[in-house]
């Protein structure tokens, strides 16, 4: 009997050259973005990516569709008023309203689904956010270390390590002790959701993944697994396309708020 491939959802970055004038932009007008490589790390493992545009007005569709979810990374910050900070650093120039307000309202109904979602890098902060978690808005400023967070090689190569905690979903995918990662990014996380658990560190002490204990898989990682830098990442990908093959059957008239 064939067994039929998991459909995952990934989400989109946007860009509207109105609001964010002098880049040399595919389009003069407002158009999708997404790197090739999330597709192509999903399809390896065994699953189909469906790219996924602002429509709120089809969530529930989508969720019904979907098996599983990839909140993904981005050039861009969420807004600081999300996670109530009394201020507002000067590196936080790019946040992007309209894809933080469908990726948030997205995700708060597939969570109910009980289906997979893996976020990556933004998509960590974003689930982190959502549950009351807050963010350190610029690591050099806000915690200095001699661990370098922003690499300026390839994503394919590894920056630093992470130290994976035992006893947690991504310990089960991958083993515990330590991995190597790359490492794409200017913020991260300051206070942990209470909903969430930290299931990796980096040496300097930041946080570099999350998951939610009472979920059958919703993981938040820092880095980019997609890249493959190690076989750890190989095996992240595949247990979660493995997991959204295992979720809960689709169902007609599924009662979303």
């Amino acid at each position: 009997m064939t067994i039929k491939k998991p459909l995952i959802g990934i989400t989109l970055d946007s860009v509207d050259p109105q609001d964010e004038a002098g880049g040399d932009w595919y389009s003069d007008l407002p158009w999708y973005a997404l790197r090739q490589r999330y597709c192509e790390a999903i399809a390896l493992a065994g699953g189909i990516p469906i790219p996924l545009p602002y429509q709120i007005e089809y969530v529930d569709d989508y969720v019904n569709l979907l098996d599983g979810l990839v909140l993904t990374g981005g050039g861009f910050d969420l807004d600081p008023a999300l996670y109530k900070a009394d201020y507002v650093h000067p590196t936080v120039t790019t946040m992007r309203p309209q894809r933080t307000q469908f990726e948030w309202i997205f995700t708060e109904n597939f969570l109910k689904s009980g289906k997979p979602i893996l976020g990556i890098c933004a998509g960590m902060q974003l689930l982190n956010v959502m549950h009351k978690g807050t963010l350190i808005q610029h690591i050099p400023d806000e915690a200095p270390s001699s661990v370098n967070h922003k690499q300026q090689q390839s994503r394919f190569q590894h920056e630093h390590v992470v130290n994976v905690h035992p006893e947690t979903l991504l310990g089960r995918l991958v083993g515990t002790g330590t991995i190597h990662v790359n490492s794409i990014h200017h913020q991260g996380i300051k206070d942990i959701s209470p909903d969430f658990q930290i299931n990796a560190m980096a040496p300097d002490g930041l946080v570099e993944g999350i998951e939610l204990p009472n979920h059958p898989f919703c993981l938040g990682l820092q880095w980019h697994p997609e890249f493959h830098v190690s076989e750890a990442d190989v095996l992240i990908m595949q247990g979660f396309v493995n997991a959204c093959q295992l979720a809960p059957p689709k169902i007609n008239h599924l009662k979303l708020v």
